[in-house]
């Protein structure tokens, strides 16, 4: 045998010895036989809220500038924006001017203006303005406000509505305002996110009384405008948005919420902007209120009875929900609080091959495996989720750094459902290659570093049993070199 001969084999038995682990690692994740919980321990910054004379609360130079200034999806589709802004001297104009050059602002879009009292506390002008009958994948200039004291922004329209249309999403939860917020923040920014997926819990302003709980929402609008200005921050609402303090005659739920950050449900056939969808790309993403009723009969059941018979997965084959409760939860904090929300929806998410359900409201990041319990009721069947290769993967990222600090206490044993966990801050992103595959990553904010700690390949669901799960794997088998095992 000569050199290179020997070479050869070697080099083909190293192959086939990686090969043969990544098998057996692969089957031990499939049967739920690597359920893992971190043992990292963080070093980060104090959970505290940033001082309001900190930059990065910092209000623009001039008379009347406007400022905390974010953007949403303002149609079903993508092809519209609502672009939000704030002014505190007077209302000025409430018109959005835009174009595709820089600084060459052919078109206009008028909106409205509101404002509101919460306490003593008076907002300043809140200016809504919708930005419609966009071109698909364009960049788009724009510029809010007059004379000196103007702002211009950009964005990015996304993709039109295709089932291989690639797309990242970033997700993040309970954000706040703390350094450890602006480690996620920065670090979200950092990565190629191109919308967020917020899964509620914004401000925290409600943890303040009076009048600061107005100002914590004004410093907050300013902290997240380096990211929300340039692209859209899909909202959901949180418990910390409710805002029920009758001790300073607040009583109207969400109100703060509410006038600051629209939503368009209107697009989506939805009574209420706390729950509706859109489509973006080739995700059709389903955004639900875990705090407004939706027990059977309520509006919010309703419309999604009829949300489901919408979703068309030959277009946009990625069925994604957001909700703030996680209804899968091993950790202490809030543990089973989502489960009347399971009771009511998991059925469907099954029924209609949801990819994936991210929640927020625990201060940890979980992952769960393809689970369903959907056969327990008060007289019969299995208590315990059981493994169900139809399931969507359940996912919270509650983690984004806000002042009541991580949830560090995971119930222990680690359940059969439970695939990772850890109590750290960081966010998420979600890349989707096409209509088969996604990857998904958890990036851990590790003193101050950006770290990739979980990530796995993503099967759709509607492609799976389409294709049959063999073919699936087949499909895009070199795309799933040194990931997790996929889903």
């Amino acid at each position: 045998m000569t050199m290179t001969e020997a070479t050869m084999m070697c080099m083909c038995l190293l192959l086939l010895q990686l090969s043969i682990t990544f098998f057996v690692f692969m089957c031990c994740v499939g049967n739920g036989n690597a359920r893992i919980t971190s043992a990292f321990v963080r070093s980060e910054f104090p959970s505290v809220d940033i001082p309001l004379d900190n930059k990065v609360f910092a209000v623009p130079k001039g008379y009347n500038a406007p400022q905390q200034v974010h953007i949403t999806q303002g149609d079903y589709d993508g092809k519209a924006v609502i672009v939000s802004w704030v002014t505190t001297d007077e209302p000025g104009p409430s018109k959005v001017q835009y174009g595709t050059s820089e600084k060459t602002y052919d078109y206009t879009a008028e909106g409205t203006t509101t404002n509101y009292t919460f306490y003593k506390y008076q907002s300043g002008y809140i200016h809504h303005c919708l930005v419609d009958g966009l071109e698909f994948d364009t960049k788009y200039y724009y510029k809010i406000g007059s004379g000196n004291s103007s702002q211009e922004f950009w964005f990015q329209t996304p993709p039109e509505i295709d089932p291989d249309a690639p797309y990242i999403f970033g997700i993040i939860g309970d954000l706040g305002q703390t350094y450890n917020s602006l480690s996620t923040l920065e670090h979200y920014m950092h990565s190629e996110g191109q919308t967020v997926l917020f899964l509620g819990d914004l401000s925290y302003a409600d943890r303040y009384q009076y009048n600061d709980v107005g100002v914590r929402w004004d410093t907050w609008g300013r902290f997240v405008e380096q990211s929300a200005a340039y692209q859209p921050w899909i909202w959901s609402a949180g418990n910390h948005e409710i805002e029920y303090m009758p001790y300073m005659g607040e009583v109207l739920p969400f109100k703060s919420y509410l006038y600051r950050f629209p939503t368009p449900y209107a697009a989506s056939k939805s009574s209420s902007p706390l729950w509706y969808a859109i489509r973006r790309a080739s995700a059709h993403i389903i955004v639900l209120s875990s705090y407004s009723p939706f027990v059977t009969y309520t509006p919010q059941w309703l419309w999604l009875a009829e949300e489901f018979k919408r979703v068309n997965r030959e277009k946009t084959p990625w069925l994604i929900v957001l909700m703030h409760v996680p209804i899968y939860n091993s950790n202490e904090a809030h543990f089973m609080e989502g489960e009347s929300m399971r009771a009511a929806f998991e059925s469907w998410f099954i029924l209609n091959k949801v990819d994936i359900v991210f929640a927020g409201h625990v201060h940890a990041y979980e992952r769960s495996y393809r689970i369903s319990n959907i056969h327990y009721s008060v007289s019969s069947g299995d208590p315990y989720p059981v493994p169900d290769e139809s399931a969507p993967v359940y996912i919270t990222v509650g983690d984004g750094g806000n002042q009541e600090g991580l949830a560090g206490r995971f119930r222990d044993p680690q359940p059969d459902y439970s695939a990772f966990r850890e109590a750290s801050y960081g966010h998420s992103t979600l890349e989707i290659k096409n209509r088969t595959h996604a990857f998904y990553r958890w990036n851990r904010n590790s003193d101050g570093k950006q770290v990739s700690t979980d990530s796995f390949v993503l099967h759709n669901q509607y492609w799976a049993s389409k294709l049959g799960s063999r073919k699936l794997k087949k499909h895009r088998l070199g795309d799933l070199i040194g990931w997790t095992a996929p889903y």
